[in-house]
């Protein structure tokens, strides 16, 4: 009963990070591993909260003094793992991102340089493909085109 309140209180915080995956787990995209690997999470932490003398006794037969710097020890390398997930994860959508921007600036140039030559897009692929094999030859009394209207 002397340490209820703390024990209570990490309790809650665990029970509200598993209830907030569990909320949003439709929407993660999270693989089945790591589904696992966060409750099994959950479930750990609650029972040593509950039980923290198994937490050192634990400590003790791996060689670490106590069970405090034990639980340091795995949280230096659940952050790293968070670090580098995060990380190929960013990576993963950077790379995504620029493949979209590159596909959305290819499409934007092609639209425009349609719209600056008058072709028609409803008109289809074979009506652009058919104006481009019908040449009209410019009568020799026009004016020679204007250079501003030939350039890209």
């Amino acid at each position: 009963m002397k340490y209820f309140w703390i024990q209570l209180l990490l309790i809650v915080g665990s029970v509200s990070m598993a209830l907030m995956f569990i909320r949003t787990w439709g929407q993660a995209k999270n693989r089945a591993w790591k589904r696992i690997a966060f409750s099994a999470f959950v479930v750990v932490n609650v029972y040593a909260v509950l039980r923290p003398t198994d937490v050192t006794w634990l400590a003790q037969q791996l060689g670490v003094g106590r069970g405090t710097d034990l639980v340091l020890y795995v949280m230096v390398l659940a952050m790293g793992f968070l670090t580098l997930n995060t990380f190929l994860r960013f990576r993963s959508l950077e790379k995504k991102i620029t493949d979209l921007a590159r596909t959305v600036a290819i499409n934007e140039g092609l639209r425009h340089n349609d719209e600056r030559l008058g072709q028609d897009d409803l008109a289809g692929p074979a009506a652009a493909g058919a104006a481009e094999t019908v040449a009209v030859p410019a009568p020799a009394s026009a004016p020679a085109a204007d250079s501003d209207s030939v350039k890209a």
